[in-house]
């Protein structure tokens, strides 16, 4: 665990050395609170930044963990109108058919407008923690089948974490912010990789998952509440899945 932690230092701060002053994708989730944390031990100053329809789960969760963790906070509602409006604009800036990846990139747009009132010009997002650590539900479902389809599972997901980190800058970069991602550089991925399975997985039936993520989210004050909260993808916890699927159903 003290390895992962140091790892975790020196990737955001390879990343943000030279801004004494930073946003976060903020969910309340572990990992953007880890990250949040991580930035605040390192004397950045940090703002959280949380987007999602009124009455979300990530407007709501996200207010109560940011209080616990005492950091400023902004937070924008998103408008249904408006919505229609930016995803027409994301999709053809993007030009990707992946919902998932629309989704996304619809959240980061909004992210990078909030950030952008807030003067910010640089966001932080703890992608990659999911698929190094096995976040996802789908680690689960192939876990009887061995380590070496969990690591196949990861070389997957890695890949397509990839295409959509660039598909997020793109839209990002519209409104003049950086969005810097330090737990996809390449030292952190090899390092990561070399945390035996068991430390991250337990068996096909852990609903949890991440352990040793956790203990050092817990180790560096993350509150519990946040710290074993399990997985919501953001485009979930934003609501952004059901608005973007009833904008398709009327189409």
């Amino acid at each position: 665990m003290i390895a992962l932690r140091q790892a975790l230092y020196d990737a955001v701060s390879e990343n943000i050395s030279e801004t004494p002053r930073v946003g976060v994708a903020f969910s309340g989730g572990v990992d953007s609170s880890l990250l949040a944390k991580l930035c605040h031990h390192l004397r950045k100053q940090v703002t959280l930044v949380t987007i999602g329809f009124p009455g979300s789960h990530d407007i709501k969760f996200s207010t109560s963990m940011a209080s616990k963790m005492g950091m400023d906070h902004r937070l924008y509602e998103i408008d249904y109108g408006d919505f229609q409006e930016k995803l027409q604009h994301v999709r053809q800036a993007i030009k990707c058919s992946n919902t998932s990846h629309i989704e996304n990139c619809i959240a980061y747009f909004y992210v990078s407008m909030l950030a952008r009132q807030n003067d910010l010009n640089v966001v932080l997002s703890a992608n990659g923690c999911d698929e190094l650590f096995c976040g996802y539900d789908r680690y689960r479902k192939v876990y009887c089948d061995g380590e070496a389809q969990i690591n196949r599972l990861m070389e997957v997901s890695l890949v397509n974490e990839f295409a959509l980190v660039e598909e997020i800058k793109t839209v990002a970069a519209q409104l003049g912010i950086q969005v810097q991602l330090p737990f996809l550089s390449s030292k952190f991925i090899q390092f990561a990789k070399t945390i035996p399975i068991d430390q991250k997985i337990k068996g096909p039936d852990d609903m949890i998952r991440k352990h040793i993520l956790r203990e050092v989210a817990l180790a560096l004050g993350v509150p519990e509440e946040s710290a074993m909260k399990s997985k919501k993808a953001l485009q979930y916890g934003s609501s952004i899945h059901k608005y973007f699927k009833k904008i398709d159903r009327i189409r």
